[in-house]
């Protein structure tokens, strides 16, 4: 075969691949609408999409470079995920804030407005006017802020170091409400001892459950008064929800923390690398002697292999249809909400997922009540947005969502080193 035979069939497997490349991305999309147990392929492709949206960008730079129509696919697979890019994008900075805080309306609003009023004469003053009558009103202009923190049990820790770290960097960011995730408490570092650490706030709420049901704790600390609450438990799983009612001035917000299923799939890939190992030891020569009668024990090394990847991916399946029925749990709760709504938490789920569609919500049907709800990120976020700290900074699996009768004001997520995730914050005013 000629060298202009070879570079015609690489020409035509390189439009193949980016067609089928196009069309498994413009799929994934589906995944947002399709629930789990209906189809594990589009729950598996909808899991990927970040990958092929980099994949997608890298077609169309070859494309680009080649100067070739085909530059078109890619981009039209990309532009067909656009409602994913503005979950992880916004345009803007996403510099850190100056002493981890945005500027807030405050009285000192009004002394920077006067400022401006011996300057700028008629102007000046009204906005004095303005900001002083911002300041006077009270509850409707103040900025209250919200973080959630899936701070994994404080690295399980009996000292309390990392509690009282995290209880700084709170402090820090002037925080009005905290949700924590995988809190941790245990018979060393008790619920008692959080509670000491966060001293900043004088209200908290630390579900216990019966000794029988063991849960990926959860907590809820505020300078407001807490008022109702509930607990929601899920079947067969250790996550769990809550809501409680939230008293701020007045008003009353009901406010969300989730714990959706976790991706547990260590058992499986423990099992899957050791038999992967063992596979290229043996292919190497380096297999020792002691595990000469084990391999003799297997008839089919590569069966293990396969075997332990099948039970990996029955393992995501099951935890993605988990998560699923979470969802639907959590939604009927946020529907009969009779109050405005911040839903926040460690959802485990990106935002091309089931899960996520789910509560996030869309507009209901004619007649019925269904809460449509904001993303945080969306509504004041800006620049690149992941809360995973792993897996190549690909994953954003935490959100603040919240009702239209919030307002974001900004939203960001900190580096901290603390856990696997990092916190997310959100600045919101009534």
């Amino acid at each position: 075969m000629g060298r202009k035979a070879v570079s015609r069939l690489f020409y035509n497997l390189s439009i193949g691949l980016t067609l089928v490349l196009a069309i498994v991305t413009l799929g994934a999309a589906g995944a947002t609408f399709i629930a789990p147990a209906a189809s594990v392929a589009l729950t598996f492709v909808g899991l990927a999409l970040p990958v092929l949206l980099l994949c997608n960008l890298v077609a169309a730079l070859y494309w680009t470079i080649r100067w070739r129509c085909w530059l078109w696919i890619p981009l039209i697979a990309i532009a067909g995920n656009w409602w994913y890019l503005s979950c992880i994008w916004q345009p803007g900075s996403s510099a850190a804030k100056p002493n981890g805080r945005t500027v807030m309306i405050d009285q000192a609003a009004g002394k920077r407005a006067a400022i401006g009023s011996a300057i700028d004469g008629a102007d000046g003053a009204a906005e004095v006017q303005a900001a002083g009558e911002r300041a006077a009103d009270g509850y409707s202009n103040s900025v209250l802020t919200v973080i959630t923190y899936n701070v994994a049990s404080f690295n399980k820790e009996t000292s309390g170091h990392t509690c009282k770290q995290i209880a700084s960097f709170l402090k820090s960011e002037q925080a009005d409400i905290v949700c924590f995730q995988e809190c941790g408490i245990n018979s060393t570092f008790t619920a008692d001892s959080v509670r000491a650490a966060m001293s900043e706030f004088p209200y908290s709420l630390i579900p216990y459950t019966p000794d029988s049901i063991p849960l990926l704790q959860l907590a809820v600390f505020s300078k407001y008064p807490i008022r109702a609450s509930r607990l929601i438990t899920y079947p067969n799983s250790k996550n769990c929800s809550m809501w409680c009612d939230i008293s701020i001035h007045g008003e009353t917000i009901r406010l969300f923390n989730n714990h959706l299923q976790t991706t547990a799939v260590k058992s499986n890939k423990r099992h899957l690398d050791k038999a992967i190992d063992k596979i290229l030891r043996r292919a190497m020569g380096k297999i020792v002697e002691e595990e000469i009668n084990e391999l003799q024990q297997l008839p089919d090394l590569h069966k293990n292999v396969e075997i332990a990847a099948s039970s990996l991916l029955k393992e995501l399946h099951q935890n993605f249809i988990k998560r699923s029925l979470q969802a639907d749990i959590v939604k009927k709760q946020i529907d009969a909400s009779p109050y405005p709504l911040l839903v926040c938490g460690d959802f485990n789920s990106i935002p091309s997922s089931y899960s996520y569609h789910i509560i996030k919500g869309t507009k209901g049907k004619k007649g019925t009540k269904s809460a449509k709800l904001s993303d945080g990120f969306q509504s004041c976020g800006h620049g690149y947005m992941y809360s995973y700290r792993y897996l190549k900074r690909l994953l954003i699996i935490d959100y603040i969502l919240h009702s239209a009768e919030i307002e974001g004001v900004d939203y960001y997520s900190p580096e901290l080193t603390y856990s696997d995730h990092k916190p997310v914050v959100m600045r919101v005013r009534m």
